[in-house]
């Protein structure tokens, strides 16, 4: 029997001052990705990226160009060191638009100026300091959702009249959920998750409110830009986001993608498509950090996730999908 693998890109979160700069020492392809980013956003993104602030970075005008940019300079890393081709992918929030460049379903700088309308629509959808999100660990997805439901129930009760807004929108992996709304929700179902047993409930550093119905304006925006780009079924297949789904076609590819930013990442889901429809046993993660690296771990501990951000895990990624590459083509 042999071993298939799926290419997996971060979302924001997975942010870091300095990000990438390893490989990229040892591979130019990185720089060139973020200067053919820099050059369409009329900004250097690769001194962000190196210097920061991390306050900076943060903010998800920024964040998400630093993700998009850092996925696909580590898939064309890949490439350049003639990796075998994954069997799927699947990017976690703006991590899909990483996917659908690194699968050919979109062109980089097409991808690099939708990014930035997206950014620039949901930086503009909550004023700075409302909204945010935040993990809740240890609780089932059921109770997340009911949790955030109890929070607007009693602001609303309360006499609070701003329409509170606080919904489960990450399904990260089992026990691990993550919500979003306005800062003042959240701070009530924060409470209300520790009290129904939640083992912890951290800020995640990003500067919106991502995948909440908050963000409905921003997405409804972006519709006609995504319209107008040149799309292609994607090369090689990506699980898509809002209903963990292979799309059959670029138009259901396009309305999954027209509701992406204020619908839930079904994550566990699109782990568990990858595996009963791809037959994935291999998982590499493609970009900063160890985040995805992380869920793939408490999802399936069955089937090992490969982070790829210096050298290091480079080399050994590509060493175990060179295996699973050669036992193929021995089969």
């Amino acid at each position: 029997m042999t071993r298939a693998f799926a290419f997996l890109f971060p979302g924001q979160g997975s942010q870091s001052v300095g990000m990438l700069s390893e490989l990229a020492a040892e591979h130019p392809v990185v720089r060139d990705t973020f200067s053919e980013s820099s050059d369409a956003l009329g900004f250097d993104l690769w001194a962000l990226a190196q210097d920061g602030p991390a306050d900076k970075q943060k903010d998800t005008r920024n964040t998400q160009q630093l993700m998009l940019a850092s996925g696909v300079a580590c898939a064309r890393v890949w490439q350049a060191q003639d990796g075998p081709a994954p069997v799927a992918m699947a990017g976690h929030s703006v991590g899909e638009f990483a996917a659908m460049v690194a699968s050919d379903a979109l062109s980089f700088v097409d991808a690099v100026n939708l990014v930035k309308q997206r950014a620039e629509l949901m930086a503009d959808a909550v004023a700075d300091g409302v909204g945010g999100m935040a993990a809740v660990l240890g609780l089932d997805d059921d109770k997340v959702v009911a949790v955030c439901a109890e929070a607007v129930q009693q602001m609303t009760a309360s006499g609070d009249a701003t329409g509170p807004v606080v919904e489960a929108v990450n399904f990260n992996a089992p026990g691990q959920v993550v919500i979003s709304g306005h800062l003042s929700a959240i701070e009530v179902a924060s409470g209300l998750a520790k009290a129904a047993g939640a083992r912890k409930v951290m800020p995640v550093p990003v500067s919106v409110p991502n995948h909440s119905a908050l963000m409905r304006p921003a997405g409804e925006k972006l519709m006609p830009a995504i319209d107008a780009l040149d799309w292609h079924l994607p090369a090689v297949p990506v699980v898509q986001n809002v209903a963990a789904t292979l799309p059959a076609d670029v138009g259901e590819m396009l309305e999954s993608l027209k509701v992406h930013v204020f619908s839930p990442v079904r994550w566990t889901q699109s782990m568990a498509t990858l595996v009963e429809q791809k037959g994935v046993e291999l998982f590499i993660e493609l970009g900063p950090g160890k985040v995805l690296t992380g869920m793939g771990k408490r999802i399936d501990k069955t089937r090992p996730v490969y982070p790829v951000f210096d050298s290091g895990t480079l080399a050994s990624a590509l060493a175990d999908a060179r295996v699973s590459d050669t036992a193929q083509q021995d089969a």
